[in-house]
């Protein structure tokens, strides 16, 4: 594995293809308090782009504009939360989206365990560390522990996402799954705007 660091937005000339994983990191998990720090990328190429960002501006146009690109596929594991922090922080609206943990809960219906970790040692028989999930993603130099794990949250998701491709159209499932990812964005404003945990379609 290959990992680019970037301080501040991604170079010009960087092409990342039409299907881009993609992870953030934060300093919480609570959007209007906790903010974004990190953006991660990867085309599938064994090599990840970490983006660290510049809080005081967010200016960053070309990492905006890939997320907003409705040419570029982007997947993420829990895609509600990533897609709800990136337009709180940097204002995009993004998409469109393929989720694999959305993807494990209507392929995987045999367990419930549905994390990246349990998605990818059952599916890819590969073991991945959450040890640096709750670190400092808001220093100013992030340890190498810390991009490492950043890359790893990238690294594995086009593999996961052909995996689950596959069970989801064995089982028959994947119209169903597309319009569960077309639905994610909402789902995420429902989140910002007070929602976060309450079904509104529940009787």
């Amino acid at each position: 594995m290959t990992i680019e660091l970037y301080k501040g937005d991604l170079p010009d000339d960087l092409d990342l293809g039409n299907v881009v994983a993609v992870d953030t990191e934060t300093l919480g998990l609570i959007p209007s308090r906790d903010p974004l720090c990190v953006v991660q990328l990867s085309s599938g190429d064994g090599i990840a782009h970490i983006v660290q960002l510049d809080r005081s501006s967010y200016d960053c146009p070309n990492l905006k504009k890939l997320l907003a690109s409705p040419d570029v596929l982007k997947i993420f594991h829990f895609a509600r939360f990533d897609i709800a922090i990136c337009n709180k922080y940097l204002g995009v609206d993004i998409g469109p989206i393929y989720c694999t943990r959305t993807a494990s809960k209507l392929a995987r219906t045999y367990t419930d365990r549905h994390g990246l970790r349990e998605c990818c040692r059952e599916l890819l028989g590969v073991e991945i560390s959450k040890q640096y999930q709750s670190s400092d993603w808001g220093a100013d130099e992030l340890k190498p522990e810390q991009l490492k794990y950043a890359a790893n949250d990238v690294y594995h998701l086009h593999a996961l996402m052909a995996k689950l491709n596959m069970m989801l159209e064995r089982e028959g499932r994947m119209e169903l799954a597309k319009k569960c990812f077309a639905f994610l964005p909402l789902r995420a404003e429902l989140d910002m705007a007070g929602w976060p945990n309450i079904d509104i379609f529940e009787h």
